[in-house]
This record gives C-alpha cells, structure tokens and sequence, in this order.
C-alpha cells in the first residue's frame, strides 16, 4: 500500500478513534459518575484522557511503515 494512502486512511481512523472515544468516555461519566465526588471524576478523567493513547500509537506505528512491508532496521 502506497505510504500516502496509509496516512490518509490512518488519519481517517485517527479522528474518527478520537471523536468515538470521547463520546464513550463522557457518556460513562454521565451516567456512572453522576454522584461520585470531586476527585473520582478528577481521577477517571486523567486516566480516560490518557487512554486514548494507546490505540492511536498503534494506528500512527502502521501509518510510519515504509513502503512495500519490509520493516526498519534498529
């Protein structure tokens, strides 16, 4: 797969991972922290915020590969 072709696609999924994500992380927090106190919803923000993180590296790794599959020294 051509290299531009891979990032277009992968950035076509990149937005669509942050804008699902978000809408699941809030409604949880909607309907699951409503009477939790200050700092629960302080601490499942943190971590929901950052969690997101995981997914998209692995979407950013696939969209650096080069060309034709064949993988990068170290």
């Amino acid at each position: 797969m051509p290299v531009r072709l891979r990032k277009l696609i992968g950035m076509i999924v990149l937005i669509a991972l942050v804008v699902l994500y978000a809408l699941i992380a809030t409604t949880v927090a909607s309907y699951r922290l409503a009477e939790s106190p200050w700092w629960v919803h302080l601490l499942y923000f943190l971590v929901s915020g950052l969690l997101w993180i995981l997914p998209a590296m692995l979407v950013i790794r696939w969209m650096e590969r080069p060309a034709g599959g064949a993988r990068r020294e170290r």
